[in-house]
């Protein structure tokens, strides 16, 4: 039962988010198993601990979907590893781009509606994805 009335537009969202971050956790840690070479040793550690980051964040929103009455997806948006280091980088930026914007909207809405908690939460977590689009931006800068 849910404790709080929301729209469904906003519990779409919310589902849309979980996609998100369950693909680029899985797109982020591919990453770190396949890449290899000089330039990618740092690299490595940070998709690592990225996709670990975006897989706490997959769960923190599938609780709050779920207190407010909705069922959390399994199914990820499509995943896109990369076949070069420069490929990938390029993706992930673009990947956390769409997060950033996603997430803006879900704040807006959450607030607009009243949702004090979802909006805090999300306010959280753009400030990571923010920290990761700057990561990855520097990491492509580099190469």
């Amino acid at each position: 039962m849910a404790h709080q009335k929301v729209s469904q537009e906003l519990l779409n969202l919310l589902n849309d988010a979980i996609a998100r971050e369950i693909q680029v956790s899985i797109q982020y840690m591919w990453q770190h198993i396949q890449w290899s070479g000089v330039k990618a040793f740092a690299v490595k550690e940070e998709f690592k601990s990225i996709a670990i980051e975006e897989m706490k964040h997959a769960e923190t929103i599938a609780e709050r979907l779920f207190y407010l009455g909705g069922i959390p997806t399994t199914k990820p948006t499509p995943i896109n590893v990369g076949s070069s280091l420069k490929e990938m980088l390029e993706q992930d930026v673009k990947d956390e781009e769409n997060a950033i914007d996603m997430y803006k909207k879900i704040i807006s809405l959450a607030e607009k509606e009243g949702d004090i908690t979802t909006a805090e939460i999300f306010r959280d977590i753009l400030e990571d994805e923010e920290d990761h689009h700057d990561t990855f931006s520097s990491l492509l800068e580099e190469l």
